[in-house]
This record gives C-alpha cells, structure tokens and sequence, in this order.
C-alpha cells in the first residue's frame, strides 16, 4: 500500500517507516499540513497516518478538508490526545480509527490493514487469476501452487493493480506507487518493471492500453 504519514516527531516517524517499509508499504512522510497536502493531491494514498499537534496547524482541520472534499482515504489518527471527547471528535470528523502515543509498532500496522479492508469489502483478500493466487494480507504470490519471490516494486505495481483491478490504472497512478513525492521517476524504468513482472506471472496477466495505462486480464 501507498502510505500518507503526517507526523513531526522523527524518533517517533523514523521507527515505523521503517517498520512499514519492511512490510512493503511504501510511506511517504511529511512533517507539516501543507506539505502533507500537496502530495495527497498530487496522487492518491491506500491509507493516511494523522497526527494531530503539527508545526502548521492541527491534524483535525486536514481531516476536515480532505473529507469536505469527498476524499474517502482511511485515516488513522495517531495522537497523544488521549481523552474520550478528543476521540470522539476526531471520529466525527471521518477519521477510521484512533491510536493514542506512544504506540507498539505492529498494532499500528494491524490497524492500518483492519482499516484498509473496510474500505474494499468487496474485495478478497485472496484474489486467483488463472493459476495465480494473490494474497493481499500476506503480501504473497503463487503460480501454479509456487511461490513467487517478487521485489518490492514488482509487488508494489501488482497491489495496485490488483486493488484497482476494475480499472485501467494511469501510467502516472503506476509511478506514484513505486516513488516516493518529490523522487525522480527514472526513464522507462515502469516497463522494466512490468516486463519483468510478465516474466514472473504470464505474458498475458497484464494488459497495455497504449495512451491509457495498464490492467491485469479480466
């Protein structure tokens, strides 16, 4: 998954980016609302981390506007704010859960995947193409009963495509979830990526749609 995290405190944002990253999330970290902005609309995030006490403002106005403008991301709160109303508020205002400081790490990622699902109910978790098995939880694939051993980028690319698998996902959409904001997108290295896929899964699992994108066979 494409993981937003707002949060100032770097002993605190350094330790579960890492934690997130061995997961295979890729996390992009912002330390200020505005910054944080910019990238949640310049392309779009699976899940978004809020703290709430940040240098420019407080998380809650971020929440609000992100759903005053009917982006419906799952947003998991990460506070220190540890009173009853201060939850209840920042649920009202469309947060998807709330995690008071100092946290565990893998509670923080077990959340972050309850939250994820709800948002895809329709969505199995284990999803079969052909002779493949896609395990969205475990972050696994296998052809033919086989594991496959994937890079992150591979797997990366095929998460999303597997999570937006109704649609054709842009070139750009593609991009964003193998670099993080700000990070220069190497030459062709998207087709690399994707040829080498081919090679794992089947020539025909993934679809090109010259002009448009890429989609995994219907």
């Amino acid at each position: 998954m494409r993981i937003l995290l707002i949060e100032d405190e770097a002993a605190l944002a350094g330790p579960l980016v890492e934690h997130l990253a061995a997961d295979r999330h890729l996390v992009e970290w912002f330390d200020t609302i505005a910054d944080a902005e910019s990238a949640e609309r310049a392309s779009p995030f699976d899940v978004i981390l809020l703290d709430l006490q940040l240098p420019d403002g407080d998380g809650l106005s971020f929440l609000k506007s992100l759903r005053d403008r009917r982006v419906h991301t799952p947003v998991l709160i990460l506070s220190a704010r540890d009173k009853v109303s201060d939850r209840i508020t920042g649920l009202n205002l469309g947060a998807d859960d709330y995690v008071i400081k100092p946290f565990d790490l893998d509670e923080v990622k077990a959340r972050i995947h309850t939250i994820s699902r709800r948002g895809e109910e329709t969505l199995a978790q284990v999803v079969v193409l052909g002779d493949l098995s896609i395990n969205l939880a475990e972050h696994s694939v296998r052809r033919a009963d086989v594991p496959l051993r994937l890079t992150t980028r591979e797997w990366q690319i095929l998460e999303t495509l597997v999570r937006r698998r109704a649609a054709v996902v842009p070139r750009e959409s593609l991009e964003a979830a193998l670099y993080a904001f700000g990070e220069e997108v190497e030459s062709n290295a998207l087709e690399a990526h994707i040829s080498r896929l081919r090679a794992k899964l089947g020539k025909d699992v993934i679809v090109t749609h010259r002009g448009l994108g890429y989609a995994l066979c219907p």
